[in-house]
């Protein structure tokens, strides 16, 4: 089972929504969610904010932050997934922006990447990647990474590495 299916699984049963904001993905996690058949139970939607501009105008990420800093932050990439979270009414967004190259963005390097999820209670996490390879690799290591950080917050690894292991028995 992917990682996907195993998440969109996870909060079907939750009975929880997730909604998605893409930067240098653009628009990666949101086909790899809804290449899952049935996604449609959990996953509302997603915001593919590519120009920098977007990221304020309609996630709502503080547009000083973004003039003093760019799009490559980890508060940006906190407040993209609960502008998210909140622009399409979901329980859980996630976010991903950063540089895939070829050129070096916002004085960051190219394979700077910032993940974040945000969800109920006041659950925000981000994570910083240090990516290396061609463009495509950091794009596919981001999408794998943003929706690992989804299942760690759902306690989805866990349980998957139980159920291998009571399985390998």
């Amino acid at each position: 089972m992917t990682a996907a299916a195993r998440v969109l699984e996870r909060l079907v049963e939750r009975g929880e929504t997730l909604a998605v904001a893409e930067s240098l993905t653009g628009g990666l996690v949101a086909a790899e969610l809804t290449s899952v058949p049935g996604a449609s139970r959990s996953f509302r939607g997603s915001v593919t904010a590519y120009a920098t501009v977007l990221k304020g105008e309609v996630l709502g990420v503080d547009r000083t932050l973004l003039a003093e800093h760019g799009a490559v932050d980890p508060e940006v990439a906190r407040q993209m997934a609960a502008g998210v979270r909140r622009a399409l009414g979901a329980d859980w967004g996630l976010s991903t922006t950063g540089v895939a190259g070829p050129e070096p963005q916002d004085g960051q390097p190219v394979g700077t990447v910032y993940v974040a999820v945000a969800g109920p209670s006041g659950i925000e996490k981000v994570s910083a990647l240090r990516l290396n390879g061609p463009r495509a690799d950091i794009r596919r290591e981001s999408v794998r990474s943003v929706l690992d950080l989804l299942a760690d917050e759902l306690g989805e690894n866990a349980r998957a590495q139980d159920t291998e292991q009571i399985g390998g028995n």
